[in-house]
C-alpha cells in the first residue's frame, strides 16, 4: 500500500513538473492585460523548467509613434537591480574579500547614520535588508534628479531621523543600497556595474543590459506618465547614476530570462559556476522579517510569512516559496518573479506607471500552478482605481482648504535669497521684480515657479514634467520680527519626501 501510494505522489508531481499550460493562452491574457490596463508597451520573459516559455513585446515603445515592443527592447528594471548587489557582495564574500557582517564604517568612513550606537553596529547584511532605521524611502529626495555622486549622497545621510530602533523595524531605503554599491568600489577598486559587467552580464551572454541612461543607443522604450483623461504622456528618461546600485539598471526581457535562469540553475550557466549556490542561503532567505498586516492576509489569504532577503522579496503561496522584487523608475514599472520549485520565472516589463506587472505576474503563476479561481487583473484594476483616487482626494483636499483673497506677510523680494538645509543642502529663491523661481540647488531639473497660493504659501510649477508628483506647494515661515525664516514643502506623494526639507534663510 505504501509502494502504491508512492508511486502515485510520484507520478502526481512528475505530471505537475511536466504539464504546461498553453503558450497561445498565456499570449492572450498578457495581450488582454496590457490592453485593461492601458499600457503603452511591455515586454514579458518566461522561463519554465530550464527553457524559455515566452519572449515577447506588447504595445509600443511611445504613444503616437511606431516603435514595437519587443523581447529586446530596453526598459529600467530599477529596485530589481537591488538583487544583483546582493549577489555581488555574495560573491565577494565567497572570495574573502569581505563579510556579511562587516561594519559598514570599516570601508566607507565618510558614512554615518544620526544614531552613533546603529552607526557603530551597522554591518554590510543591514545595508541589503532594510533594517537601518531609516523609514521607507527616506532620505530619497537627497539622490533624486540631483547631480551629487553617489559620495556625496551618503555625507547627507547623518541629518536624517531614524523612523524606528535599529534593526527593530522595516523600512525600504535605497540609500542602504546606494552605500551597498560603494563598499563593493572601496573592497574591489571597480564601480558596481564594472563589477556586474564582468561577473555577471558578460558569464551569462546579458549582451543587451546597461547601466546609464547616457548609454542608450537603440530599441529602447521610453518613460511614461498617466494621465487622469486620454492617453499616458511620453516623459523623458531620467539619470540615476547616482543610486544606481539601488536602482540603475536597464535590460531587456530576453537579458533578465537568463538573470533568472541562472538562480534556478543554483548560479551555473552552461555547467559552469558564476556563483556558488550557497549564496542564495543567504540572499533568497529571510534576513529581515516583518509582520503579515490583516489587509495583508485579507488580500492573499494563502500567505504564511512575508519578509526580505539580501535583494530579494520573500513570501509563500499557495504551498511555494516565492522569490519576487519590483521595480519603479520615472515612467516605467517593472516586476521580477522566481518559483524555484517550479523551475518558473517571470519578468514584466512596462513602459509607465501602472501596476499591471504585479497581479499579471500572480495570473501567470496561477495559470503554471494550474490554478485559475482568482481575477487578478480586475482586482489590480480596482486597486488602481483606488489608490489614484486616493492621491485625487489628497490633492483635492489641498484646493478645498485655499483661502482665497489672501495676501502674504511679506513683499515677494524679502523671500527672495538663498536658503540652507541640514540634510538637502542649498536652494535659491530669485525675484526678477515679476516672477518668483525656486532652484533646488544641485537638482535643476526640480527648478519650478512660484505663484501666490493663499496666506505664505505658494504654488509650485514645475519646470519639467515631474513623474512621482505633481501639484505642491511651498509655505514661508516668518521669525518672531515677522521676516521671512524658511520654507516647508508639501508636495503630496508616496515616493519622494519634500517635507524632509527644513530650509533656512540664510
Amino acid at each position: 500500500m505504501s509502494r502504491i501510494l508512492t508511486l502515485t505522489v510520484l507520478l502526481f508531481s512528475f505530471l505537475t513538473l511536466t504539464a504546461q499550460p498553453d503558450p497561445n493562452k498565456i499570449d492572450q491574457l498578457i495581450a488582454e492585460a496590457q490592453q485593461a490596463y492601458g499600457v503603452p508597451g511591455m515586454a514579458v520573459g518566461i522561463t519554465y523548467q530550464g527553457k524559455t516559455f515566452l519572449a515577447k513585446g506588447y504595445g509600443v515603445k511611445e504613444v503616437g509613434k511606431p516603435g514595437s515592443v519587443d523581447e529586446n527592447t530596453l526598459f529600467a528594471i530599477a529596485s530589481n537591480t537591488k538583487a544583483f548587489i546582493g549577489t555581488m557582495i555574495g560573491m565577494l564574500v565567497e572570495e574573502g574579500k569581505l563579510n556579511w557582517n562587516d561594519p559598514v564604517h570599516r570601508y566607507l568612513p565618510y558614512f554615518e547614520l544620526k544614531d552613533p550606537a546603529a552607526n557603530e553596529l551597522l554591518t554590510i547584511r543591514d545595508l541589503l535588508c532594510h533594517r537601518a532605521g531609516l523609514g521607507t524611502f527616506s532620505g530619497d529626495v537627497l539622490w533624486y534628479k540631483s547631480e551629487r555622486s553617489a559620495e556625496e549622497v551618503l555625507k547627507q545621510v547623518k541629518a536624517l531621523e531614524p523612523a524606528y530602533p535599529f534593526r527593530d523595524g522595516y523600512g525600504y531605503s535605497n540609500l542602504m543600497f546606494i552605500a551597498a554599491g560603494e563598499v563593493i568600489k572601496a573592497v574591489t577598486g571597480k564601480t558596481w556595474h564594472e563589477l556586474a559587467q564582468e561577473k555577471i552580464w558578460t558569464p551569462i551572454g546579458m549582451d543587451r543590459t546597461i547601466w546609464s541612461v547616457d548609454m542608450l543607443a537603440d530599441n529602447f522604450a521610453m518613460p511614461h506618465k498617466p494621465q487622469p483623461d486620454g492617453p499616458d504622456q511620453s516623459i523623458s528618461w531620467v539619470n540615476w547614476d547616482n543610486m544606481g546600485a539601488a536602482g540603475g539598471i536597464i535590460s531587456s526581457a530576453k537579458d533578465m530570462i537568463r538573470w533568472m535562469q541562472l538562480h534556478l540553475q543554483g548560479g551555473k550557466w552552461e555547467d559552469q559556476p558564476v556563483y556558488p549556490v550557497s549564496i542564495q542561503a543567504q540572499t533568497m532567505q529571510p534576513n529581515n522579517s516583518f509582520r503579515l498586516s490583516a489587509n495583508a492576509l485579507k488580500a492573499m489569504p494563502e500567505r504564511t510569512y512575508s519578509g526580505y532577503g539580501l535583494g530579494w522579496g520573500l513570501m509563500d503561496y499557495a504551498g511555494h516559496w516565492v522569490v519576487s522584487h519590483g521595480g519603479g523608475y520615472d515612467g516605467m514599472y517593472s516586476k521580477v518573479m522566481i518559483v524555484p520549485d517550479m523551475q518558473l520565472g517571470i519578468v514584466i516589463l512596462t513602459n509607465t506607471m501602472k501596476g499591471i506587472s504585479n497581479p499579471l505576474s500572480y495570473e501567470l503563476l496561477d495559470l503554471f500552478r494550474g490554478s485559475t479561481g482568482r481575477d487578478w487583473i480586475k482586482e489590480g484594476l480596482e486597486g488602481e482605481t483606488a489608490n489614484r483616487k486616493r492621491l485625487a482626494d489628497r490633492l483635492a483636499e489641498r484646493t478645498e482648504h485655499r483661502v482665497l483673497g489672501t495676501k502674504p506677510d511679506f513683499n515677494p523680494e524679502d523671500a527672495a535669497g538663498h536658503y540652507e538645509d541640514e540634510l538637502y543642502g542649498s536652494l535659491e529663491v530669485t525675484w526678477d521684480g515679476k516672477t518668483m523661481e525656486l532652484h533646488f540647488g544641485q537638482a535643476p531639473h526640480l527648478d519650478a515657479t512660484l505663484t501666490h497660493w493663499h496666506f505664505n504659501t505658494y504654488q509650485i510649477t514645475w519646470h519639467e514634467p515631474q513623474a512621482w508628483f505633481g501639484f505642491g506647494t511651498v509655505q514661508f515661515t516668518l521669525d518672531n520680527q515677522g521676516k521671512v525664516h524658511g520654507m516647508e514643502f508639501d508636495i503630496p506623494n508616496d515616493d519622494i519626501f519634500f517635507e524632509e526639507i527644513h530650509a533656512e534663510k540664510e
